[in-house]
């Protein structure tokens, strides 16, 4: 349906998907320049718009073989590493609540979706794997590892952690189906038994480590400690109902027997709870707040270190007022225009944050933190889409970055700030991807093993 989209003027698909038109004859009514007789945007329909959009580049952007999510999408054509049939496993996990909510919103069929997520799993089966782990990056016509860097060419928990939590949704949302749709819920069920957790406390450590190699075993070495993205990681990994960590791990390990605790009040007047690693001050870039909580609902959710809805809206409120403080004088940056997270940048790709700003806007950023702070992440979403138009919206969705100081407008996507928009919107509006986790029953004995409280949404 998107073919040819770049020879249009994208502000045309507007009235096929929400002024009745037959999406069957969109490229011919798009051919229709009367572009002014449409109206403003109410803010139903730009949630739509850019929901469905997003959500375009986990179906009809996947790559062809396995039904993924390729790692990026360049709209340029330009790849410097030919990589344009890598995939990301843990961006691939991110995008599907986005996949299930467009069945909910009649985009797609539920039987479109069995057939792509039957694909996806003929693909993940036979994958390489390590002790039921994949790795970041995988060759979509192969199955085979594609090393993320030199020594990590094995086992990545975090993004097998961030693919299983999008697997767990879907295995959630089918298993009362039809037979093909239990059939999928069946093998989910057997990936997620597979994977062995415990392995990755390197012989019985209490902290989980990030990466295994077959090449190069534990050389990098790389210990899970809070606080960052990686929440969700330890979530599942006490869930687990054939290889669960003991408590002591995430106590231990992840909250640094205490340590991560860090109350302070910030110069903006919102305090943080958390010691954000490298970031204390100001906290971390804000794909902190969206990874681990696209399928965990942080309203409610509590340990004995933190409120993490607290923690997560007060991330976002500090990001927020350095952009609008600005104190580098940025182009553009106010109160319609912030979010710093990692991305696309001027100098290739940083991990943006207070502190640490080159004068990049991330889409992902304020868009992602929607379930947080809604009417200010809308301001921003109704700012890119109406002053900026197609500098910054293209045939997926936002583009990674954009940069009005520096006049950057790369048109170019990364799964894993795609997929945290797509999910966060759909939970924003209806809580789907925190009622499919939240409702299953491991994921609370695992919370609960933790010492979490949670609420289960309506």
């Amino acid at each position: 349906m998107l073919k040819n989209y770049w020879k249009l003027n994208f502000f045309l698909l507007i009235p096929c998907l929400f002024l009745s038109c037959d999406n069957t004859n969109l490229e011919s009514d798009l051919e229709k320049d009367n572009l002014n007789s449409y109206p403003n945007l109410s803010d139903k329909q730009l949630l739509d718009t850019v929901q469905y959009y997003t959500f375009q580049y986990f179906w009809d952007g996947a790559e062809p073989n396995s039904g993924m999510a390729p790692e990026r999408i360049h709209i340029d054509g330009n790849y410097s590493d030919q990589d344009q049939h890598i995939i990301t496993t843990g961006g691939t996990g991110m995008g599907l609540i986005g996949i299930l909510g467009a069945i909910e919103r009649g985009w797609i069929s539920r039987e479109e979706a069995v057939a792509r997520f039957e694909k996806m799993l003929s693909f993940l089966e036979k994958a390489d794997r390590f002790h039921g782990i994949w790795p970041h990056w995988l060759d979509g016509k192969t199955g085979k590892t594609k090393p993320f860097s030199p020594k990590d060419d094995g086992a990545d928990l975090v993004e097998s952690a961030f693919l299983m939590q999008g697997l767990l949704a879907v295995r959630e949302y089918f298993k009362e189906g039809n037979e093909a749709e239990k059939q999928i819920s069946q093998r989910i069920q057997s990936l997620w038994e597979e994977m062995d957790w415990n392995w990755h406390t390197q012989n019985g450590q209490k902290v989980l480590y990030w990466h295994w190699s077959p090449n190069f075993g534990w050389e990098m070495n790389f210990a899970l400690e809070g606080y960052n993205e990686a929440l969700v990681t330890y979530i599942l990994a006490a869930a687990s109902p054939t290889h669960p960590i003991d408590p002591d791990v995430y106590h231990q390990g992840w909250a640094r027997s205490g340590g991560i605790r860090s109350p302070k009040e910030t110069p903006y007047g919102f305090p943080l709870q958390l010691k954000h690693n490298g970031a204390e001050e100001l906290g971390g870039p804000l794909f902190w707040a969206h990874y681990s909580y696209l399928s965990i609902n942080p309203k409610g959710l509590k340990d004995q270190y933190a409120d993490y809805w607290e923690e997560n809206r007060n991330q976002t409120l500090i990001n927020r007022a350095w952009c609008i403080d600005n104190p580098k004088k940025f182009k553009g940056y106010g109160a319609n225009l912030w979010g710093l997270t990692a991305s696309y940048s001027v100098n290739f790709y940083h991990a943006h944050r207070p502190g640490d700003d080159v004068g990049v806007i991330s889409p992902t950023a304020a868009i992602s933190s929607i379930v947080y702070t809604p009417e200010e992440s809308m301001k921003v979403m109704r700012n890119l889409y109406e002053n900026y138009g197609s500098k910054v919206f293209g045939p997926y969705g936002f583009y990674d970055a954009m940069s009005p100081h520096h006049d950057y407008f790369p048109q170019r996507y990364l799964a894993i700030d795609q997929g945290p928009m797509v999910t966060m919107i759909e939970n924003y509006r209806t809580g789907l991807g925190w009622k499919l986790i939240m409702n299953a029953p491991e994921i609370q004995q695992g919370l609960e093993k933790l010492g979490f409280t949670y609420e289960i949404p309506n």
